[in-house]
Order: C-alpha cells, then structure tokens, then sequence
C-alpha cells in the first residue's frame, strides 16, 4: 500500500509516517519511481508506536523494543518494564511540580483578590 492509504487506514499523518521512518520504526520498501510501499504489517506496526505514544513514550524510546513487542508478547520483553517504571518516576515528579505550580497560581490570585478587597474598603471609607 501507499503511505496515503496507510494514513487513512491509520489516522496517522503522511508527516508523522515519514519521521517514523526516519526515526526506524517502519520500513517500507521503495519503488523503482521512488513511491514508498507498504506492507499490509505496517498498519499493525504504526497502531503499536500510537499505543505507545499515547502512554507518553518518544519515538526514541519505542525503537528500543519496538521490534521485540512485535515478535513477542511485552511480558517477553525484558525492555518494557524498567522503561515503564521510568516513565512513571517522570510523571509523578511532574505531578509534583505542576501541584506546587497550581498550589503557587491559587495563593497568587488569593493575595490578588485580598489586595483588591482592601483597596475597595480604603476607597468606601475616604468616600464616606
């Protein structure tokens, strides 16, 4: 198949096809005209990287067991796991970060809201 068909069958862009395969994830074999061809195994391919994006993994970090998830099943792939493990450690810690940027944005506009009370009450008691 064209990389046309392959993103429609996909949802994925003709952009983002082509970084996967610059990346190494998908391989297709090239016309004599220079046309990519696809096989019917890269629509299995391309929804495996899309699992994998969407539980926040790169490009760079999927080629690393991409080939083994492929063949095997991921208990199989010895790879998988620290990965998994690492990801997580990065989110909790950016769970942390963004709770004390939120806790920072809500004292923030406390002392906004304060100031402006005061002024409003300075203001009522010179006019009155």
């Amino acid at each position: 198949m064209k990389i046309g068909e392959l993103a429609a069958q996909t949802g994925v862009s003709v952009r983002s096809l082509r970084y996967y395969e610059r990346q190494g994830l998908i391989a297709p074999l090239r016309q004599a005209n220079g046309y990519r061809e696809y096989s019917a195994l890269a629509v299995e391919t391309v929804e495996t990287i899309k699992l994998y994006l969407n539980l926040g993994l790169s490009t760079e970090e999927i080629s690393g067991f991409l080939h083994c998830v492929l063949k095997n099943k991921e208990a199989f792939c010895a790879e998988v796991m620290p990965l998994y493990r690492s990801k997580l450690e990065e989110i909790e810690r950016q769970i942390v970060q963004l709770s004390q940027i939120k806790l920072n944005l809500q004292q923030r506009m406390a002392s906004i809201q304060q100031e402006r009370l005061e002024a409003e009450a300075a203001d009522n008691a010179l006019s009155e």
